[in-house]
């Protein structure tokens, strides 16, 4: 941060960085519609969007990129599901990324910074490398330890030169009927018909192997990209993305 302390008034080095039992205890308090619950979970987590927006600049850390940023915590805490098992940064932080990202895009007078595009780039250069030499597609482990750079630096560099996704842009698409990305997001109200698209969706999901049910919990559960889940289960980037096509067409069908 070269030594600034203070971002949008606020004093970043008196942050208080809550556990994961305090967060716990406040998202069911929210949900019991404690109206200071929601923003001490805003504040608790604020060090948090720090950590984030570094890594987009290396110069002084500009006030709008950490305003930008708490929107996208404000977005995570809003719609946070803590009853499945993943913490909450795991859920938070592609938020937090997406919405910075969102701005850059839109906002020319702001660039992601040159020593993270330099790492994308170099990230890229040397996955191509390393598939010529290992005859298959390289994890993320092995591009960060080739370069001798974090991965965590890795994976949110590629995350910051990627273009964003539209809602429109097809999951899936077998050339009579395409799966788009809004598909597969819904407003669960509390319908009479819930259950039921609950129970379908379990039993189409029953039906896939154990593979692809990982890939899935993976993907869509843990938030983590192909590469992170290639690396995880050991095969390819192409081979994730085959398997989760195949198993999100059958779903789609089961259904």
């Amino acid at each position: 941060m070269n030594n600034r302390v203070e971002i949008c008034g606020i004093n970043t080095s008196q942050l208080k960085v809550l556990t994961n039992e305090e967060k716990k205890t406040l998202f069911n308090k929210m949900k019991q519609g404690d109206p200071t619950a929601r923003e001490k979970l805003i504040s608790g987590n604020l060090k948090l969007v720090l950590s984030v927006v570094q890594r987009f600049s290396n110069r002084e850390l500009p006030d709008d990129l950490f305003q930008v940023g708490c929107i996208g915590l404000m977005k995570a805490i809003d719609n946070f599901d803590d009853s499945h098992d993943v913490k909450f940064s795991t859920y938070a932080v592609p938020m937090i990324i997406g919405e910075i990202r969102r701005y850059l895009r839109d906002n020319n007078a702001i660039r992601v910074s040159r020593s993270m595009r330099d790492t994308a780039y170099k990230a890229l250069g040397e996955k191509d490398r390393l598939q010529n030499r290992l005859g298959r597609e390289p994890t993320i482990e092995e591009i960060a330890n080739s370069l001798n750079v974090p991965r965590t630096d890795i994976v949110v560099a590629l995350e910051a030169i990627a273009e964003p996704v539209s809602l429109f842009e097809p999951a899936y698409n077998d050339d009579s009927d395409a799966l788009f990305i809004m598909d597969q997001i819904k407003d669960k109200a509390d319908t009479d018909s819930c259950w039921v698209e609950e129970m379908s969706l379990r039993q189409a999901v029953s039906g896939l192997s154990e593979r692809e049910k990982k890939i899935l919990s993976l993907r869509f559960y843990q938030g983590k990209t192909q590469m992170e889940v290639s690396a995880e289960i050991g095969i390819s980037q192409a081979q994730v993305s085959r398997l989760e096509k195949g198993a999100l067409e059958r779903i789609k069908k089961q259904i």
